[in-house]
């Protein structure tokens, strides 16, 4: 059975999926087996699916595999961890951008809405009152 996960759980798995080794096979039911053994986090696939950072995250570390599959560049081994921490740093950055996009595409819709409501960006941009 899946678990509610928490923020933190969140975040651990989806640097679980940015840090993915090359070598693993990496599918729904390999992360849900990872994230088990490795974080204690016994979650369903369902359960990782409907967090939007992780569904995000493995999405753009899929496609990077693929991508660096056709590739297949022999890398010497005193470069291996050089070039393994880049590529888990390119696969961050895709996830980043992709969240910043999406944060943007937010902001537009919420712009919107407020448009249509009537509220001024004035009142929009009115600092957080402590009573």
């Amino acid at each position: 059975m899946g678990a509610h996960l928490t923020k933190h759980d969140i975040k651990s798995v989806v640097n679980l999926i940015d840090n993915w080794v090359e070598d693993e096979k990496f599918t729904w039911d390999s992360l849900c087996k990872t994230a088990n053994k490795r974080l204690s986090v016994n979650a369903t696939r369902q359960t990782l699916y409907s967090h939007k950072e992780i569904q995000s995250a493995f999405k753009i570390k899929k496609q990077m595999l693929r991508s660096d599959g056709a590739k297949d560049l022999k890398i010497p081994p005193s470069l291996n961890i050089a070039a393994n921490r880049i590529k888990k740093l390119e696969a961050e950055n895709a996830r980043l951008k992709q969240e910043r996009d999406d944060l943007l595409a937010q902001f537009v819709i919420w712009q919107y809405n407020a448009e249509r409501k009537g509220i001024s960006r004035k009142e929009l941009s009115l600092d957080l009152i402590r009573t």
